[in-house]
């Protein structure tokens, strides 16, 4: 009987330990802080792509080069990464795009991740960048505003448990169903609100470098986090 508890015992802590956490998780990491991301399962198309670049080291040393206060800010260009100052960035990555997958469900609430893609007349199905992506920050809604950009941009009405989120939370709501959002900030939403303030010059380029590095969490912090997520541990 001992050795029947003991086997038990050994089977559910092994059982525990191997465990997978529900979701991936990337951390980003600038002079203005970290964040963390989860990547929703229910974008697999953006999210292993995301995380094979990663693994990769593919935005190690690149910039955040577009930043828009109370809009985004955008990163993921490889040619970034030794750019001259005041040089124009935002066409580059590598040469494939991924299918849109949109889901009402997922929107532009503050602190999503999103992916980048070319306008609509040379990209009429929303393809996504293969590479670049954006942090919402966003502003806050009234009423009247979101029922100006549902008439005016979207076409649709907005969900009501959303527009709470935008009459609160804040974000960008007539970017929704037209940019893939594949993921959100789950700590550290505070570095999207750092950088978004920083000084840019005309085409929306910090003056100052913004830097990232981003690694795929293991999963034994992962499992760690999603406990703390569970108890309403934010950070």
């Amino acid at each position: 009987m001992k050795k029947l508890l003991l086997f038990i015992c050994t089977f559910s802590m092994l059982s525990a330990f191997a465990a997978k956490p529900k979701n991936q998780y990337i951390r980003i990491k600038t002079a203005f802080g970290e964040c963390i991301v989860k990547l929703y399962n229910e974008t697999p198309l953006h999210r292993d792509n995301f995380l094979k670049l990663t693994k990769e080291g593919y935005y190690n040393g690149t910039l955040f080069h577009r930043v828009i206060k109370d809009f985004m800010i955008q990163g993921g260009d490889p040619d970034s990464r030794n750019a001259k100052p005041d040089s124009l960035l935002g066409e580059g990555g590598p040469k494939y795009t991924i299918p849109a997958e949109f889901r009402d469900s997922l929107f532009h609430k503050k602190g999503v991740l999103a992916a980048a893609r070319e306008g609509d007349v040379v990209n009429p199905q929303k393809a996504s960048s293969g590479s670049q992506f954006y942090l919402v920050q966003g502003k806050v809604f009234t009423d009247e505003q979101l029922n100006s950009v549902e008439e005016k941009r979207l076409k649709f009405k907005i969900p009501e448990w959303q527009r709470q989120i935008y009459k609160t939370i804040g974000g960008t709501p007539h970017l929704d169903r037209n940019y893939t959002v594949y993921g959100e900030i789950v700590m550290g939403l505070d570095m999207v609100d750092k950088i978004a303030a920083v000084l840019t010059d005309k085409n929306n380029r910090p003056k100052q470098d913004v830097r990232m590095d981003i690694t795929v969490l293991k999963r034994r912090e992962a499992k760690k986090l999603e406990k703390q997520l569970a108890q309403g541990f934010r950070a």
